[in-house]
């Protein structure tokens, strides 16, 4: 038995993936130069049944998840936190009061917004808010028209 995000269902397999890229360099003799490792996301196939009373609503329940792009956590032999990138079920006889499904899950990192309370004091201070503008100057209404202007003092004076 497993959840995602509290919903629960029956897992026949998981399929955990850690895969790296690797920048290869070609040289003149013999095999590439490899330079750079860097991980890439760790995904997740998981494939097993959804039986029950609620098999329909706890589908559309992990389809909404799948939909929306929110972050799920499944809780079975291993656990992951990620997305959900596909999800297929299967609907036959052979599962009278459910569906067999198969899912695809991505990791991901939510990056975290600074604030300027977190940051060092020379940091901080050159991150403040403008808070004097200083002197600006007033633009003079209507036209320059000897007949509008007369009487009135022009702010250039």
């Amino acid at each position: 038995m497993a959840t995602i995000n509290g919903n629960y269902v029956t897992v026949e397999s998981e399929e955990p993936s850690h895969d790296i890229d690797v920048t290869e360099q070609p040289i003149e003799d013999g095999i590439d130069l490899l330079d750079h490792v860097r991980p890439k996301a760790k995904t997740m196939n998981i494939s097993g049944f959804i039986v029950g009373e609620d098999a329909a609503q706890i589908r559309q329940n992990i389809l909404n998840l799948l939909q929306s792009g929110s972050i799920i956590e499944y809780i079975g032999r291993n656990q992951f936190v990620g997305i959900l990138t596909g999800f297929r079920s299967t609907h036959n006889h052979q599962i009278s009061n459910g569906l067999s499904f198969s899912a695809t899950l991505k990791e991901v990192l939510v990056a975290k917004t600074s604030t300027i309370e977190q940051l060092p004091l020379p940091i901080r201070a050159a991150e403040q808010p403008v808070l004097v503008l200083g002197r600006k100057q007033t633009a003079a209404k209507g036209t320059s028209s000897s007949s509008s202007s007369a009487g009135k003092e022009s702010v250039w004076d």
